[in-house]
């Protein structure tokens, strides 16, 4: 099973946000991976599979490729008819309905699917394209395209199951060095700081009691709650600070569930707000926006 270890070596970090401390504890990770179909504009994501029987076989063949080489897995169309039997969507919208699954599902990676099935005079083939996602960020992590080659058959199972085979091992090789990296390194997260049109506030603002300046403020936490204090500041200036690469750990380092950019903003936006400040926050992917009013 692919197993990966974390080991943060023996001295403690220590950290306003346990979340993102890793204390010098080790901690071993294994991945959860969701296949999911690729969708077209105006496709839905809740009917594709069950209008295209050469997908579903396709999405099955590349679940049991990772299943049969260690992996954990979370099955799609399960995750899809809980769903949908649970009324758990909120949005028509087909990106929104997408976070929602991959959210609902647990999984850390998810693996983007496209089938593609070419008919002619000198055979039948099958092309498959695979993309795989880190899911909290949308970062990618793996691409690549398998070819079943050209056969006289209808079999498109058989055809599926070639065009997995050519490329899953190359496709698992290079997810698994993402993975370990970000495991070992944390994700990346960009954190944008402004201000409100009408605040009174700004980053050369002295706050809080020991009367700092509160973009030294912003960036004395960010050293204490990026993962392993690695983060860089883009730019400051009065009205705006951009933190353009800030890590944060793939697991709660307090509680070993999946962590993502939200409760870093939480934590952040909490921050912000004991300072004595107004505080508005949105997240979108991995880039979080706090405006202070």
């Amino acid at each position: 099973m692919l197993l990966l270890l974390l080991n943060f070596g023996g001295v403690s970090v220590f950290s306003q946000n346990a979340a993102t401390n890793s204390g010098g504890q080790v901690q071993t990770v294994q991945p959860k991976i969701m296949v999911i179909p690729y969708t077209k504009e105006g496709e839905d994501i809740r009917t594709i599979l069950e209008a295209d029987v050469n997908k579903r076989i396709a999405i099955t063949k590349i679940k049991e490729s990772f299943d049969s080489r260690g992996f954990t897995t979370v099955d799609f169309v399960a995750k899809l008819k809980a769903a949908k039997d649970n009324n758990t969507f909120t949005s028509d919208n087909q990106t929104d309905i997408k976070t929602q699954i991959i959210q609902m599902s647990g999984a850390d990676i998810y693996v983007q699917a496209e089938v593609n099935v070419q008919k002619g005079q000198s055979g039948t083939s099958v092309t498959l394209i695979l993309t795989g996602y880190e899911a909290s960020t949308g970062n990618s992590l793996s691409n690549k395209i398998g070819e079943s080659g050209k056969f006289f058959t209808d079999d498109i199972g058989k055809l599926a199951s070639k065009a997995v085979e050519s490329v899953a091992e190359d496709f698992l090789n290079v997810m698994q060095i993402k993975f370990t990296e970000i495991v070992n390194n944390g994700k990346s997260v960009i954190v944008e700081i402004s201000f409100d049109a009408s605040s009174q506030y700004n980053m050369s603002s002295e706050i809080g009691s020991d009367g700092l300046p509160l973009s030294d403020q912003l960036e004395m936490w960010m050293e204490k709650n990026a993962f392993k204090n690695n983060y860089h500041i883009q730019g400051t200036s009065d009205l705006k600070m951009i933190f353009d690469d800030v890590k944060i750990p793939l697991k709660d380092q307090a509680s070993g569930n999946n962590y993502n950019p939200n409760k870093f903003a939480l934590e952040l936006w909490k921050f912000i707000k004991g300072l004595g400040l107004q505080p508005g926050k949105d997240v979108k992917g991995n880039t979080i926006f706090i405006t202070i009013k």
